[in-house]
């Protein structure tokens, strides 16, 4: 019986649902074969409406369905970046700009766009996350209005499917997204006694910050996008090695 093709190289993911899906289709695009492995599992907690806030800041896309359970559509949405961006138009918000993908970038965003003087700006994020957004939001004179808007608990294992790739040694690329998602899979490796498949692993962070937080595993190659976003990112990883244009 002939054999078939041989399989792609595989690529981890360690980016949390919701978003994990969307960024395994971009990969499979670029030829690699997607495995998801979210350290983090994320949960939307509910939040109450804040009528006086005159604008919402979204540091991170899994704070979009709380927010569109409690704003109104017309309330102007900052986000993150594109992507996130892109997640809030699809919940149905008709005003939202984009920031270049960091926290920075996004109270820098707001305070290009909007007069503290015209009232609160609501901040939506994680259990635990945006105290160095709203302390900078704060700086610039703005009141701030936090809310958590989603839960996030650490992974216990490795799904099945990625712990064989690993075992396997078919995984070629691994991304990471954040310093604590890249914290809790090293984590994750090491307690599945998976360190050595590191050595055939190219990582790539999406900023210093994550490259530094993933930096404990002997990788074959620790690179860092030129850009704290997704779309760098994936330029970055680009298609696998093994990829070669078909004869003709």
């Amino acid at each position: 019986m002939a054999e078939g093709p041989p399989a792609a190289p595989a690529c981890l993911i360690t980016r949390p649902e919701p978003g994990a899906s969307a960024t395994a289709a971009r990969v499979a695009a670029l030829g690699w074969r997607p495995v998801i492995a979210p350290a983090l599992v994320l949960t939307p907690l509910p939040i109450e409406p804040v009528p006086g806030a005159r604008a919402a800041l979204l540091p991170s896309a899994a704070a979009i369905p709380a927010l569109a359970d409690a704003c109104p559509p017309d309330l102007p949405v900052l986000a993150v970046g594109e992507g996130t961006a892109d997640a809030a138009r699809a919940a149905g918000f008709r005003d939202v700009a984009a920031a270049s993908g960091d926290a920075t970038s996004l109270a820098s965003l707001a305070a290009s766009r909007l007069d503290p003087s015209a009232g609160p700006v609501l901040l939506a994020a994680g259990e635990g996350y945006g105290d160095e957004l709203a302390a900078d939001l704060l700086s610039r004179g703005f009141d701030v209005i936090r809310r958590d808007a989603y839960a996030a608990a650490e992974s216990a294992v490795l799904p099945p499917e990625a712990h064989a790739a690993l075992r396997a040694g078919e995984v070629r690329a691994a991304l990471f997204l954040s310093p604590r998602s890249a914290r809790v899979a090293l984590s994750l490796l090491r307690a599945a006694g998976l360190c050595g498949a590191a050595t055939d692993i190219r990582a790539l962070a999406l900023s210093g910050r994550v490259a530094r937080a993933a930096s404990g595993l002997p990788w074959k190659g620790l690179d860092v996008a030129p850009r704290p976003d997704q779309d760098a990112l994936l330029d970055l990883l680009g298609p696998p090695p093994s990829t070669s244009l078909p004869e003709g």
